[in-house]
């Protein structure tokens, strides 16, 4: 039986669709349109296919001002009052796109939604990252991402989307991934946005374990393959070594599946997200790690978030969520007994074997071995590759 508050069903009730399948209707829609077609970044063009197919659910377009402002206020949504961790804007520097306008918005030529635009602001960026990040300092990625990537103007509405990019990964829609992921056992998600090594897994597989999942239960392994920080390992890359993982570990209880999600490296208010995207994604549990969506400065190098803040508000906000947390366990490489908990470790005075990613990535470039306790030979292959 699905334990606690960890069911199954899309936040709010009911799967949003946005999506327009047939082609006379997308040519109406089209031929609604009175200013010249938006060009989309990789970033917007996420957005986008999430809210075309329904994984910001209940959302139906791009946040309208008054929805914004009370999403960064109390981290909900108004009317319903159903939590949301972050915005979901869509931001544009063009004077013609004005309220009543109906524009289409493409990548790479392509017309991939049509929006009737019904509010147009200029945010308060320094506000917006102040809510949605704690902080206000560029050395934040998020709030960098905010004040250099994005225009000086926001403009929401509904929208209609008419095709979903052809991506390196394949994506299903939160309905598809529904109706392969087993309906009458508990479903733990597991996010990622790098390569996994070796702890990453043990935390995963033994979450199937965890006091609050239940028997027999699967685990969905579902990067986040859109643009994340600056510095992180390019999506295909990531994407190629899930493949090779997915193909080595070869487990009925491990599913895998990829989210063109874009991350905002917000720490707690990202962690709910996640949570969100998961829970309408057909799952009921939700691994939440240390420091979760964290990030550090850019300068000085010190965290943004404390270790357990992103664990702190799952845990809160669970009942309400309808999706259970699964804080993850510190684990720790020992020479005596392999992977273990820091408590075990720590009891039975165990030596902790430690590599560092910045020594990782310097190991792989000068082309050193890595040890096998670290990384999966196969992964290592694809990085090395790269």
């Amino acid at each position: 039986a699905l334990a606690g508050p960890g069911k199954r069903g899309p936040h709010g009730g009911t799967l949003v669709s946005r999506m327009v399948k047939d082609e006379a209707e997308k040519k109406i829609l089209l031929g609604k349109c009175d200013v010249p077609a938006m060009e989309l970044s990789e970033r917007q063009l996420c957005d986008v296919e999430l809210l075309g197919t329904g994984a910001f659910s209940p959302l139906e377009g791009f946040m309208t001002e008054d929805v914004w402002k009370v999403c960064l206020d109390t981290m909900r949504l108004p009317g319903s009052n159903l939590l949301f961790g972050l915005p979901v804007v869509l931001d544009t520097d063009r004077p013609d796109l004005q309220v009543g306008k109906t524009v289409s918005l493409n990548f790479q030529g392509q017309p991939m939604a049509v929006m009737t635009i019904e509010s147009s602001w200029r945010p308060d960026k320094a506000y917006e990252c102040s809510k949605s990040y704690g902080h206000t300092t560029l050395e934040h990625p998020g709030c960098r991402m905010i004040a250099t990537e994005r225009r000086h103007t926001y403009i929401g509405g509904k929208i209609s989307v008419l095709a979903t990019p052809k991506r390196v990964y394949p994506v299903e829609t939160p309905a598809e991934l529904f109706a392969r992921l087993p309906g009458d056992k508990d479903v733990v998600a597991f996010q990622c946005r790098n390569p996994i090594h070796r702890a990453h897994y043990e935390l995963f597989i033994r979450s199937l374990d965890a006091p609050n999942v239940g028997k027999d239960a699967t685990v969905l392994v579902h990067p986040t393959c859109g643009p994340t920080q600056e510095d992180d390992i390019d999506g295909v890359v990531r994407y190629k070594t899930y493949e090779v993982l997915k193909a080595e570990l070869n487990n009925p209880r491990v599913a895998w599946a990829y989210l063109p999600y874009s991350m905002h490296m917000a720490g707690p208010r990202e962690a709910i997200q996640h949570m969100i995207l998961r829970k309408n994604h057909g799952c009921t549990h939700f691994i939440v790690g240390r420091d979760m969506a964290g990030c550090k400065s850019s300068i000085t190098g010190e965290d943004f978030y404390g270790a357990y803040d992103a664990q702190d508000i799952a845990k809160a906000n669970a009942v309400e969520l309808g999706m259970q947390a699964v804080p993850s366990l510190n684990i720790l490489y020992t020479e005596e007994k392999g992977y273990v908990t820091a408590d075990e470790a720590k009891k039975d005075n165990l030596k902790e074997m430690k590599l560092s990613g910045t020594k990782f990535r310097k190991m792989l470039r000068a082309g050193e071995d890595i040890p096998e306790w670290f990384a999966f030979k196969s992964v290592v292959k694809v990085l090395r590759e790269a």
